[in-house]
């Protein structure tokens, strides 16, 4: 039986070492003779063949692949282990035997010789090498297709545009006792792309190429009795207290309309402010800022900064009815208000560039600011900012 087991080995090595000559370009005569076979069998292996077997079926045996063959992981059975488990299950050996023999887990043989025998109960090599090539080329429904509820989720939370990363992090949240519905983000980010699902997200804003920018000269004047960047707490540039916060306009189109946005630095919390008018006066922002940060309790307004934009010219006087310092960046300098850059960006996917703002509804706004504030944030370890400034607001004087 070992002496069969060998030829029988050999064979599948011959029939791999025959097909490489083939695709070298060796002439079937001269490659029948390197590997050691007549040319009888090397046609056979070529072309393969079709004979009948002993119910009178038609079975085929396809030719011999004349590619170097895909390198396949050590975990999936070979072509050659396939062979000795059709020798030694012939010859009587026990599962236990074939996978001692093998060094496989007994339930890889038992498994194999179940999935793979043909439509007679045979277990044959060929037959079992067919089933899985065939197995593994057929198409799966992904999970999130196959589950009505876990689709559901999913497609709930991209049309809020939150990102595949940070739906990856909260179906652990929504089906905590239920991890056969928790999903990688490569898996997310694969069902959107797949024509089959019914997942999509809303497209996210495209960035534009930047272009040089000549600084011309300041024809606005500066804004008076202004505190710069450079004297604000230490606490403030170290994220370590609630309650400072940096604002910004998002500007719509032909500058004649404008969103206010305002971001806490801890817990990222965002508000927008409604401006009436069709261009951000310094009035109208001034009495937005004021009625926004004004409604939230004292330890939870102690500063803003704003870059020099003429529409915090009455700054002294959101700071006299409300008590919030008012601090501005260096001139050119956007990224000293990093957070607010950034949700602008996350803005601009609600409100692109070009958009008329002025007919946004204080109602939509709130919409929007309570979409991005339920978001779990990767920079707050997955923390929603709603969360945050709820637990500092009941918490008074609380810091972070």
């Amino acid at each position: 039986m070992g002496a069969q087991r060998k030829t029988r080995h050999g064979d599948v090595e011959k029939q791999q070492w025959f097909g490489r000559l083939i695709a070298q370009g060796v002439s079937n005569r001269q490659a029948c003779r390197i590997v050691g076979i007549n040319r009888r069998t090397g046609t056979r292996w070529r072309y393969g063949r079709t004979i009948r077997n002993t119910a009178g079926e038609p079975v085929h045996y396809p030719p011999v692949s004349l590619a170097a063959p895909k390198p396949r992981h050590p975990r999936y059975l070979s072509s050659a282990e396939r062979t000795m488990i059709a020798d030694l299950h012939r010859g009587g050996v026990s599962v236990r035997g074939i996978a001692e023999e093998l060094g496989r887990a007994a339930s890889t043989v038992s498994r194999e010789l179940r999935r793979n025998a043909d439509d007679q109960g045979r277990y044959l090599p060929a037959t079992a090498e067919r089933l899985t090539v065939e197995r593994q080329s057929r198409s799966r429904t992904r999970r999130v297709a196959r589950d009505e509820q876990l689709c559901a989720v999913v497609a709930e939370l991209l049309g809020k545009r939150w990102s595949p990363e940070q739906v990856a992090h909260e179906l652990p949240v929504r089906f905590p006792d239920q991890p056969e519905r928790h999903l990688c983000t490569e898996s997310i980010y694969q069902a959107i792309y797949d024509p089959k699902t019914a997942l999509t997200r809303p497209a996210k804003r495209r960035r534009r190429r930047r272009r040089r920018r000549i600084q011309g000269l300041e024809r606005r004047g500066r804004l008076t009795a202004m505190t710069m960047i450079a004297d604000r707490p230490v606490e403030v540039e170290a994220r370590v207290q609630v309650g400072h916060w940096e604002g910004d306009c998002l500007m719509g189109a032909g500058n004649r309309s404008a969103i206010g946005t305002l971001v806490e630095r801890v817990t990222r919390f965002v508000i927008l402010v409604h401006v009436p008018t069709s261009r951000p006066t310094a009035e109208a922002m001034r009495d937005g800022v004021i009625d926004a940060l004004g409604a939230l309790p004292a330890h939870l307004r102690r500063t803003l900064t704003w870059d020099q934009g003429k529409e915090l010219a009455l700054h002294q006087q959101i700071t006299a009815h409300i008590g919030t310092r008012v601090f501005f960046c260096d001139a050119h300098s956007p990224w000293q208000r990093g957070s607010n850059e950034n949700t602008n960006g996350l803005l601009r996917d609600y409100f692109p560039k070009g958009a008329d703002l002025a007919n946004i509804s204080p109602q939509e706004l709130q919409r929007v600011a309570d979409e991005l504030n339920d978001r779990p944030r990767k920079t707050l370890d997955w923390a929603r900012p709603a969360d945050l400034i709820t637990d500092a607001v009941v918490v008074t004087g609380r810091t972070a």
